[in-house]
């Protein structure tokens, strides 16, 4: 089985992102990075879908060239083949990174044969557009589902869950297919001294981003204003309880 694992560099998940100046860019001065929460949960389900029915992960990134750093990651937890659609950095919209990626998979195809399955998270962590996934599987003509939180492998058949308020829907869709998982389908695991060492020699296949601008563009980021919130001793001990039935009667609890 092949199985290929899209995955995107964005700013680790609590950091404080602070916009430049002239509100067209994050300022990374400051700032780490790691795999979005979502396909580092699609990298794990790739290496365990392997692990069970043999075969290799291919994971692929668009980014700069320190967005290596993800795939060497991800080598390191199982991952066999790193690819990295190589640009300047800089944001691209939804439209324009799903072209680059199909042609990168496009390539790799042609290489060695079809991915029997695409892995995308259900959404980035940074712009969340819900777009990518469905935009190269459209172009690849394959079936795609997405909000999955369970795969199972069948002769070449997907089914994939999907989480509702009364149980799972389940999905069944014939090889090659993609899927679009979201964070909770498993526990990733850690990797180990042995995965670090061998993520060390990962040879990165480098490829060129050709794609034109999309429909979507950016015209400024907005950092919102900080809220801060403010303590208020009501007093200490027996002396304090006026003031709690005070605060009580006015949120209208008494």
């Amino acid at each position: 089985m092949r199985i290929c694992c899209c995955v995107k560099r964005v700013p680790a998940p609590g950091a404080r992102i602070n916009v430049t100046p002239d509100g067209q860019a994050t300022d990374t001065a400051h700032l780490g990075f790691t795999t979005s929460p979502h396909e580092e949960c699609g990298v794990e389900e790739a290496v365990q879908l392997t692990e069970a029915h043999g075969g290799e992960v291919t994971v692929l990134t668009l980014g700069p060239p320190e967005a290596a750093e993800q795939l060497r990651y991800a080598a390191s937890v199982g991952a066999h083949n790193g690819v990295l659609v190589s640009n300047d950095g800089s944001a691209w919209d939804p439209q324009r990174t799903a072209v680059a990626l199909t042609a990168a998979i496009r390539t790799l195809e042609e290489a060695d044969g079809p991915f029997d399955l695409l892995i995308f998270g259900n959404e980035s962590a940074d712009s969340g557009g819900f777009q990518v996934g469905v935009r190269v599987a459209v172009a690849l003509g394959r079936p795609i589902v997405g909000g999955i939180k369970g795969i199972d492998i069948d002769g070449t058949t997907v089914r994939a869950r999907r989480r509702t308020d009364a149980g799972f829907e389940v999905y069944e869709l014939p090889m090659p297919a993609a899927v679009g998982v979201k964070e909770g389908i498993n526990l990733p695991r850690y990797p180990t001294m042995r995965g670090r060492l061998a993520s060390k020699r990962l040879e990165v296949t480098v490829l060129p981003a050709e794609a034109p601008q999309g429909g979507q563009a950016m015209r400024r980021l907005h950092r919102p204003t900080d809220v801060t919130s403010e303590t208020v001793i009501l007093g200490d001990g027996p002396a304090a309880a006026p003031a709690v039935v005070d605060v009580l009667a006015d949120l209208g609890v008494l």
